[in-house]
Protein backbone atom coordinates (compact mmCIF):
# COMPACT_ATOMS: atom_id res chain seq x y z
CA UNK A 1 0.00 0.00 0.00
CA UNK A 2 1.26 3.52 -0.81
CA UNK A 3 2.69 5.49 1.92
CA UNK A 4 0.75 8.48 3.13
CA UNK A 5 2.98 11.12 4.54
CA UNK A 6 3.50 14.29 5.64
CA UNK A 7 5.50 16.87 3.48
CA UNK A 8 7.59 18.02 6.44
CA UNK A 9 8.47 14.54 7.92
CA UNK A 10 12.29 12.71 7.78
CA UNK A 11 10.96 10.30 5.00
CA UNK A 12 10.63 13.29 2.49
CA UNK A 13 14.56 13.29 2.32
CA UNK A 14 14.51 9.51 1.02
CA UNK A 15 12.41 11.14 -2.69
CA UNK A 16 14.98 13.92 -2.24
CA UNK A 17 17.92 12.01 -1.96
CA UNK A 18 17.40 9.67 -5.32
CA UNK A 19 20.04 9.43 -7.94
CA UNK A 20 20.70 7.05 -11.43
CA UNK A 21 22.01 3.55 -10.04
CA UNK A 22 24.09 1.90 -12.12
CA UNK A 23 25.25 -1.42 -10.97
CA UNK A 24 29.05 -1.98 -10.37
CA UNK A 25 29.06 -5.08 -11.10
CA UNK A 26 27.94 -5.17 -14.54
CA UNK A 27 30.86 -3.10 -15.45
CA UNK A 28 33.05 -6.04 -16.16
CA UNK A 29 30.85 -7.65 -17.95
CA UNK A 30 29.99 -4.65 -20.19
CA UNK A 31 34.23 -3.66 -20.38
CA UNK A 32 34.48 -7.16 -22.03
CA UNK A 33 31.78 -6.95 -24.43
CA UNK A 34 33.20 -3.37 -25.22
CA UNK A 35 36.21 -4.53 -25.95
CA UNK A 36 34.69 -7.63 -27.39
CA UNK A 37 32.70 -6.15 -30.12
CA UNK A 38 35.83 -3.61 -30.87
CA UNK A 39 37.93 -6.52 -31.88
CA UNK A 40 35.76 -8.88 -32.99
CA UNK A 41 32.99 -6.75 -35.05
CA UNK A 42 30.55 -8.57 -36.72
CA UNK A 43 31.34 -12.11 -35.67
CA UNK A 44 31.37 -10.74 -31.97
CA UNK A 45 28.28 -9.29 -32.38
CA UNK A 46 26.51 -12.12 -33.44
CA UNK A 47 28.05 -14.64 -30.66
CA UNK A 48 26.65 -12.01 -28.57
CA UNK A 49 23.34 -12.19 -29.97
CA UNK A 50 22.80 -16.12 -29.43
CA UNK A 51 24.35 -15.77 -26.15
CA UNK A 52 22.05 -13.26 -24.53
CA UNK A 53 18.98 -13.34 -27.31
CA UNK A 54 19.32 -17.59 -27.74
CA UNK A 55 19.00 -16.55 -31.32
CA UNK A 56 21.51 -17.23 -34.11
CA UNK A 57 21.38 -14.86 -36.79
CA UNK A 58 23.01 -14.97 -40.61
CA UNK A 59 22.74 -11.31 -41.09
CA UNK A 60 22.68 -8.48 -38.99
CA UNK A 61 21.11 -5.68 -41.46
CA UNK A 62 17.11 -5.51 -41.72
CA UNK A 63 16.60 -4.88 -45.18
CA UNK A 64 14.74 -2.44 -46.69
CA UNK A 65 11.98 -3.77 -48.44
CA UNK A 66 11.45 -5.52 -44.97
CA UNK A 67 10.99 -2.60 -43.62
CA UNK A 68 8.71 -1.30 -45.70
CA UNK A 69 6.69 -4.69 -45.94
CA UNK A 70 6.61 -4.73 -42.03
CA UNK A 71 4.23 -1.62 -42.40
CA UNK A 72 2.15 -2.62 -44.84
CA UNK A 73 1.88 -5.92 -43.04
CA UNK A 74 -0.01 -3.51 -39.93
CA UNK A 75 -3.64 -2.53 -39.76
CA UNK A 76 -5.31 0.26 -40.85
CA UNK A 77 -6.01 1.35 -37.68
CA UNK A 78 -2.50 1.38 -36.25
CA UNK A 79 -0.86 2.96 -39.24
CA UNK A 80 -3.60 5.31 -38.79
CA UNK A 81 -2.15 6.09 -35.34
CA UNK A 82 1.50 6.00 -36.80
CA UNK A 83 0.82 8.57 -39.08
CA UNK A 84 -1.10 11.05 -36.51
CA UNK A 85 1.28 10.23 -34.16
CA UNK A 86 4.07 11.21 -35.98
CA UNK A 87 2.32 14.14 -37.64
CA UNK A 88 1.97 15.95 -34.09
CA UNK A 89 5.92 14.96 -32.83
CA UNK A 90 6.89 16.35 -36.64
CA UNK A 91 5.14 19.79 -36.30
CA UNK A 92 6.56 19.99 -32.35
CA UNK A 93 9.83 19.39 -33.12
CA UNK A 94 9.79 21.67 -36.32
CA UNK A 95 9.43 24.57 -33.78
CA UNK A 96 12.95 23.69 -32.09
CA UNK A 97 14.57 24.23 -35.76
CA UNK A 98 17.32 26.97 -35.38
CA UNK A 99 19.48 29.17 -37.85
CA UNK A 100 22.90 30.13 -37.32
CA UNK A 101 23.74 34.35 -37.21
CA UNK A 102 26.63 36.56 -38.43
CA UNK A 103 27.26 39.64 -36.70
CA UNK A 104 29.56 42.46 -38.74
CA UNK A 105 31.39 45.13 -37.32
CA UNK A 106 32.13 48.67 -38.89
CA UNK A 107 35.95 47.77 -38.28
CA UNK A 108 35.37 45.09 -40.73
CA UNK A 109 35.31 41.94 -37.50
CA UNK A 110 32.96 39.31 -38.37
CA UNK A 111 31.77 36.67 -35.82
CA UNK A 112 29.03 34.02 -36.46
CA UNK A 113 27.74 30.96 -35.41
CA UNK A 114 26.63 27.63 -37.91
CA UNK A 115 24.31 25.05 -37.01
CA UNK A 116 25.50 21.99 -38.49
CA UNK A 117 23.55 18.52 -38.06
CA UNK A 118 25.41 15.68 -36.83
CA UNK A 119 26.03 13.28 -39.72
CA UNK A 120 25.28 9.95 -38.36
CA UNK A 121 23.42 9.08 -35.18
CA UNK A 122 22.34 5.82 -33.41
CA UNK A 123 19.05 4.88 -31.96
CA UNK A 124 18.98 2.27 -29.36
CA UNK A 125 15.17 0.60 -29.25
CA UNK A 126 14.98 -1.91 -26.27
CA UNK A 127 13.02 -5.55 -27.02
CA UNK A 128 11.15 -7.75 -25.10
CA UNK A 129 8.39 -6.21 -22.94
CA UNK A 130 9.68 -2.90 -23.61
CA UNK A 131 9.91 -2.76 -27.08
CA UNK A 132 7.95 0.83 -28.08
CA UNK A 133 6.91 1.93 -31.34
CA UNK A 134 5.96 5.40 -29.70
CA UNK A 135 10.24 5.69 -29.00
CA UNK A 136 11.34 4.99 -32.46
CA UNK A 137 9.05 7.98 -33.06
CA UNK A 138 10.04 10.63 -30.25
CA UNK A 139 13.66 9.40 -31.09
CA UNK A 140 14.42 9.39 -34.93
CA UNK A 141 12.08 11.94 -35.85
CA UNK A 142 14.12 15.23 -34.27
CA UNK A 143 17.28 13.93 -36.06
CA UNK A 144 15.58 13.63 -39.17
CA UNK A 145 14.40 17.24 -38.79
CA UNK A 146 17.64 18.09 -37.54
CA UNK A 147 19.05 16.94 -40.91
CA UNK A 148 20.87 13.93 -39.63
CA UNK A 149 21.68 11.77 -42.94
CA UNK A 150 21.65 8.33 -41.37
CA UNK A 151 20.20 7.32 -38.50
CA UNK A 152 20.93 3.84 -37.52
CA UNK A 153 18.58 2.06 -35.56
CA UNK A 154 19.68 -1.19 -33.09
CA UNK A 155 16.91 -3.49 -31.51
CA UNK A 156 17.11 -7.34 -30.72
CA UNK A 157 15.79 -9.67 -32.27
CA UNK A 158 12.52 -11.84 -30.65
CA UNK A 159 12.60 -15.44 -30.23
CA UNK A 160 12.03 -16.40 -33.41
CA UNK A 161 14.69 -14.02 -34.52
CA UNK A 162 12.78 -11.49 -36.29
CA UNK A 163 11.89 -7.59 -34.88
CA UNK A 164 8.66 -7.46 -34.55
CA UNK A 165 7.16 -5.82 -37.32
CA UNK A 166 5.51 -3.01 -35.39
CA UNK A 167 8.85 -1.72 -34.22
CA UNK A 168 9.95 -1.76 -38.02
CA UNK A 169 6.67 0.17 -38.98
CA UNK A 170 7.44 2.59 -36.78
CA UNK A 171 11.10 3.00 -38.01
CA UNK A 172 9.27 2.99 -41.72
CA UNK A 173 7.23 6.17 -40.91
CA UNK A 174 10.12 7.72 -38.97
CA UNK A 175 12.03 7.53 -41.67
CA UNK A 176 15.08 5.10 -39.81
CA UNK A 177 17.89 4.19 -43.08
CA UNK A 178 19.12 1.55 -41.46
CA UNK A 179 18.10 -1.24 -39.26
CA UNK A 180 20.45 -3.31 -37.01
CA UNK A 181 19.06 -6.72 -35.35
CA UNK A 182 20.66 -6.58 -31.97
CA UNK A 183 20.52 -5.37 -28.29
CA UNK A 184 22.61 -5.11 -24.56
CA UNK A 185 25.79 -3.50 -24.31
CA UNK A 186 27.17 -5.51 -27.53
CA UNK A 187 24.38 -2.61 -29.65
CA UNK A 188 25.79 0.22 -28.31
CA UNK A 189 29.58 -0.92 -28.73
CA UNK A 190 28.64 -1.41 -32.37
CA UNK A 191 27.14 1.74 -33.03
CA UNK A 192 29.95 3.52 -31.16
CA UNK A 193 33.06 1.51 -33.01
CA UNK A 194 31.33 -0.01 -35.77
CA UNK A 195 31.41 -3.04 -37.72
CA UNK A 196 31.14 -4.67 -40.64
CA UNK A 197 27.55 -4.09 -40.77
CA UNK A 198 27.02 -1.41 -38.38
CA UNK A 199 28.01 2.27 -39.52
CA UNK A 200 29.99 4.16 -36.48
CA UNK A 201 28.00 6.30 -35.15
CA UNK A 202 28.06 9.64 -33.57
CA UNK A 203 25.63 10.14 -31.30
CA UNK A 204 23.64 7.11 -29.33
CA UNK A 205 20.02 7.84 -28.12
CA UNK A 206 17.65 6.22 -26.68
CA UNK A 207 16.37 4.24 -23.18
CA UNK A 208 17.71 0.49 -21.78
CA UNK A 209 18.49 -1.79 -19.13
CA UNK A 210 21.64 -1.74 -16.54
CA UNK A 211 23.80 -3.29 -19.54
CA UNK A 212 22.90 -0.56 -22.04
CA UNK A 213 23.07 2.37 -19.65
CA UNK A 214 26.06 1.57 -18.08
CA UNK A 215 27.70 0.77 -21.44
CA UNK A 216 26.83 4.57 -22.79
CA UNK A 217 28.25 5.90 -19.81
CA UNK A 218 31.41 4.05 -20.53
CA UNK A 219 31.58 4.95 -23.98
CA UNK A 220 30.50 9.01 -23.78
CA UNK A 221 33.60 10.58 -24.91
CA UNK A 222 34.18 7.66 -27.86
CA UNK A 223 30.46 8.51 -29.32
CA UNK A 224 28.25 11.13 -27.88
CA UNK A 225 25.28 10.18 -25.97
CA UNK A 226 21.42 11.69 -24.99
CA UNK A 227 21.13 10.63 -21.01
CA UNK A 228 21.60 7.97 -18.78
CA UNK A 229 17.98 7.94 -17.94
CA UNK A 230 16.95 6.28 -14.66
CA UNK A 231 13.25 4.63 -13.65
CA UNK A 232 10.27 6.05 -14.99
CA UNK A 233 8.57 8.95 -12.24
CA UNK A 234 5.53 10.85 -12.07
CA UNK A 235 4.16 13.42 -9.92
CA UNK A 236 0.84 14.65 -9.21
CA UNK A 237 -0.05 18.48 -8.04
CA UNK A 238 -3.86 17.76 -6.97
CA UNK A 239 -6.25 19.52 -4.17
CA UNK A 240 -9.83 18.66 -2.99
CA UNK A 241 -11.35 18.41 -6.13
CA UNK A 242 -9.49 16.13 -7.90
CA UNK A 243 -11.16 12.90 -8.82
CA UNK A 244 -9.09 9.66 -6.88
CA UNK A 245 -10.02 7.22 -9.62
CA UNK A 246 -8.02 8.72 -12.50
CA UNK A 247 -5.57 10.20 -10.23
CA UNK A 248 -4.92 6.61 -9.09
CA UNK A 249 -4.54 5.82 -12.86
CA UNK A 250 -1.94 8.50 -13.54
CA UNK A 251 0.30 7.08 -10.69
CA UNK A 252 -0.33 3.70 -12.30
CA UNK A 253 0.68 4.84 -15.54
CA UNK A 254 4.48 5.33 -14.63
CA UNK A 255 4.52 2.58 -12.01
CA UNK A 256 3.44 -0.31 -14.34
CA UNK A 257 6.83 0.79 -15.85
CA UNK A 258 9.02 -0.92 -13.58
CA UNK A 259 9.09 -2.36 -10.51
CA UNK A 260 11.95 1.29 -9.52
CA UNK A 261 9.56 3.51 -11.00
CA UNK A 262 8.13 6.31 -8.81
CA UNK A 263 4.76 7.55 -8.37
CA UNK A 264 3.90 10.46 -6.10
CA UNK A 265 1.12 12.64 -5.25
CA UNK A 266 1.20 15.87 -3.61
CA UNK A 267 -1.99 17.23 -2.12
CA UNK A 268 -3.66 19.60 0.47
CA UNK A 269 -6.10 17.29 0.96
CA UNK A 270 -6.24 14.30 3.90
CA UNK A 271 -9.66 12.49 2.35
CA UNK A 272 -8.23 13.10 -1.49
CA UNK A 273 -5.04 11.09 -0.10
CA UNK A 274 -7.17 8.31 1.53
CA UNK A 275 -9.07 8.09 -1.68
CA UNK A 276 -6.61 7.92 -3.75
CA UNK A 277 -4.88 5.15 -2.20
CA UNK A 278 -7.99 3.09 -1.81
CA UNK A 279 -7.97 3.80 -5.51
CA UNK A 280 -4.76 2.11 -6.02
CA UNK A 281 -5.74 -0.69 -4.16
CA UNK A 282 -8.43 -1.47 -6.42
CA UNK A 283 -7.04 -0.70 -9.65
CA UNK A 284 -3.55 -2.00 -9.07
CA UNK A 285 -5.32 -6.17 -9.44
CA UNK A 286 -6.83 -5.50 -12.87
CA UNK A 287 -3.79 -4.28 -14.59
CA UNK A 288 -1.61 -6.62 -16.73
CA UNK A 289 1.46 -6.00 -15.26
CA UNK A 290 0.04 -5.83 -11.57
CA UNK A 291 2.91 -7.38 -10.17
CA UNK A 292 5.66 -4.18 -11.49
CA UNK A 293 2.92 -1.73 -9.62
CA UNK A 294 2.51 -3.52 -6.56
CA UNK A 295 6.16 -3.50 -6.44
CA UNK A 296 6.33 0.04 -7.01
CA UNK A 297 3.88 1.52 -4.83
CA UNK A 298 4.87 -0.39 -2.14
CA UNK A 299 8.53 0.28 -2.51
CA UNK A 300 8.53 4.28 -4.20
CA UNK A 301 4.99 5.22 -3.67
CA UNK A 302 4.32 8.21 -1.89
CA UNK A 303 1.42 10.60 -0.83
CA UNK A 304 2.38 14.17 0.58
CA UNK A 305 0.46 15.95 2.76
CA UNK A 306 1.17 20.02 2.26
CA UNK A 307 -0.33 23.11 3.67
CA UNK A 308 -1.38 24.43 0.28
CA UNK A 309 -0.73 24.23 -3.14
CA UNK A 310 2.79 26.55 -3.27
CA UNK A 311 4.38 24.49 -0.64
CA UNK A 312 3.40 21.62 -3.39
CA UNK A 313 4.72 23.32 -6.05
CA UNK A 314 7.96 23.65 -4.04
CA UNK A 315 8.42 20.25 -3.78
CA UNK A 316 7.82 19.41 -7.54
CA UNK A 317 10.74 21.60 -8.00
CA UNK A 318 13.10 20.33 -5.36
CA UNK A 319 12.04 16.90 -6.99
CA UNK A 320 12.10 17.98 -10.18
CA UNK A 321 10.29 14.81 -11.66
CA UNK A 322 10.48 13.31 -14.97
CA UNK A 323 6.49 13.82 -15.34
CA UNK A 324 4.78 16.42 -13.70
CA UNK A 325 1.19 16.48 -13.81
CA UNK A 326 -0.61 19.97 -12.15
CA UNK A 327 -3.81 18.47 -11.64
CA UNK A 328 -5.82 21.41 -10.94
CA UNK A 329 -8.80 23.36 -12.39
CA UNK A 330 -6.94 26.30 -13.15
CA UNK A 331 -3.11 25.09 -13.85
CA UNK A 332 -1.68 27.55 -15.75
CA UNK A 333 -1.82 30.20 -12.32
CA UNK A 334 1.16 27.73 -11.75
CA UNK A 335 3.43 27.41 -14.93
CA UNK A 336 5.32 29.97 -14.24
CA UNK A 337 6.51 28.87 -10.61
CA UNK A 338 7.29 24.97 -11.87
CA UNK A 339 11.10 25.53 -12.27
CA UNK A 340 12.14 21.97 -12.50
CA UNK A 341 10.35 19.21 -14.34
CA UNK A 342 11.09 16.95 -17.52
CA UNK A 343 7.34 17.44 -18.84
CA UNK A 344 4.30 19.54 -17.39
CA UNK A 345 0.81 18.07 -18.43
CA UNK A 346 -1.40 20.89 -17.03
CA UNK A 347 -5.21 20.61 -16.13
CA UNK A 348 -7.54 17.55 -15.65
CA UNK A 349 -7.79 16.27 -19.06
CA UNK A 350 -3.93 16.07 -19.68
CA UNK A 351 -2.94 12.59 -18.38
CA UNK A 352 0.77 11.78 -19.02
CA UNK A 353 -0.34 9.18 -21.08
CA UNK A 354 -0.52 11.62 -23.85
CA UNK A 355 2.49 13.11 -23.66
CA UNK A 356 3.82 9.29 -23.94
CA UNK A 357 2.45 8.50 -27.33
CA UNK A 358 0.62 11.93 -29.10
CA UNK A 359 0.87 15.14 -28.34
CA UNK A 360 4.18 15.74 -30.08
CA UNK A 361 6.22 17.06 -27.24
CA UNK A 362 9.15 14.38 -26.65
CA UNK A 363 8.74 11.60 -23.66
CA UNK A 364 12.77 11.32 -23.40
CA UNK A 365 12.88 13.28 -20.33
CA UNK A 366 15.56 13.54 -17.76
CA UNK A 367 14.62 11.66 -14.66
CA UNK A 368 16.69 11.01 -10.81
CA UNK A 369 16.36 14.89 -10.62
CA UNK A 370 18.14 15.84 -13.28
CA UNK A 371 15.40 18.02 -14.47
CA UNK A 372 17.46 20.37 -12.63
CA UNK A 373 19.61 20.96 -15.09
CA UNK A 374 18.90 19.26 -18.36
CA UNK A 375 16.26 19.09 -20.54
CA UNK A 376 14.51 16.35 -23.12
CA UNK A 377 15.54 15.17 -25.82
CA UNK A 378 15.17 17.67 -29.26
CA UNK A 379 16.16 18.92 -32.13
CA UNK A 380 19.11 20.81 -30.55
CA UNK A 381 20.27 16.97 -29.34
CA UNK A 382 21.16 16.44 -32.97
CA UNK A 383 23.16 19.49 -34.05
CA UNK A 384 26.52 20.97 -33.40
CA UNK A 385 27.01 24.69 -33.29
CA UNK A 386 30.45 26.17 -34.86
CA UNK A 387 31.47 29.81 -33.74
CA UNK A 388 33.78 31.67 -36.65
CA UNK A 389 35.99 34.78 -36.45
CA UNK A 390 37.27 37.02 -39.28
CA UNK A 391 39.35 39.98 -38.22
CA UNK A 392 41.12 42.47 -40.83
CA UNK A 393 44.33 44.01 -40.14
CA UNK A 394 43.30 46.75 -38.94
CA UNK A 395 40.57 45.58 -36.69
CA UNK A 396 43.06 43.49 -35.45
CA UNK A 397 45.56 46.38 -34.50
CA UNK A 398 43.26 47.75 -32.30
CA UNK A 399 42.47 44.78 -30.39
CA UNK A 400 46.54 43.93 -29.87
CA UNK A 401 47.84 45.51 -27.11
CA UNK A 402 44.67 43.61 -24.93
CA UNK A 403 44.72 40.51 -26.58
CA UNK A 404 48.85 40.57 -25.99
CA UNK A 405 47.90 42.01 -22.66
CA UNK A 406 45.65 38.97 -21.47
CA UNK A 407 48.63 36.64 -22.70
CA UNK A 408 50.99 38.22 -21.05
CA UNK A 409 49.01 38.03 -17.67
CA UNK A 410 48.39 34.30 -18.02
CA UNK A 411 52.09 33.64 -18.71
CA UNK A 412 51.68 32.54 -22.34
CA UNK A 413 54.09 34.34 -24.34
CA UNK A 414 53.56 32.03 -27.39
CA UNK A 415 49.80 33.51 -27.42
CA UNK A 416 51.05 37.22 -27.54
CA UNK A 417 54.07 36.81 -30.01
CA UNK A 418 51.13 35.17 -32.40
CA UNK A 419 49.36 38.69 -32.32
CA UNK A 420 52.67 41.22 -31.87
CA UNK A 421 54.69 39.11 -34.85
CA UNK A 422 51.89 40.45 -37.40
CA UNK A 423 52.57 44.31 -36.24
CA UNK A 424 56.42 44.19 -36.49
CA UNK A 425 58.75 45.48 -38.98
Amino acid sequence: MIKIIEAASAERSEILTRDIQLESGVEESVRAIIEGVREGKDEALIAYTEQFDKVRLSSLRVEAEAIEAAYHAQDDVYKETLAAAAENIRAFHQQQVRDGFRMEKEDGVVLGQKITPIERAGLYVPGGTAAYPSSVLMNAIPAKIAGVKELVMTTPPAKDGQIPSFILAAAYVAGVDTVISAGGAQAIAALAYGTQSVPKVDKIVGPGNVFVATAKRMLYGVVDIDMIAGPSEILVIADETGEPARIAADLLSQAEHDKLASAILVTNSRSLANAVSEELEKQIPALWRHEIARASIDTNGRILLVNNIEEAVNIANEIAPEHLEVYLDEPFVWLDKIKNAGSIFLGKYTPEAVGDYFAGPNHTLPTSGTARFSSPLSVDDFIKKTQYISYTKEALQKAKDYVAGFAFKEGLEGHAKSILKRFEK
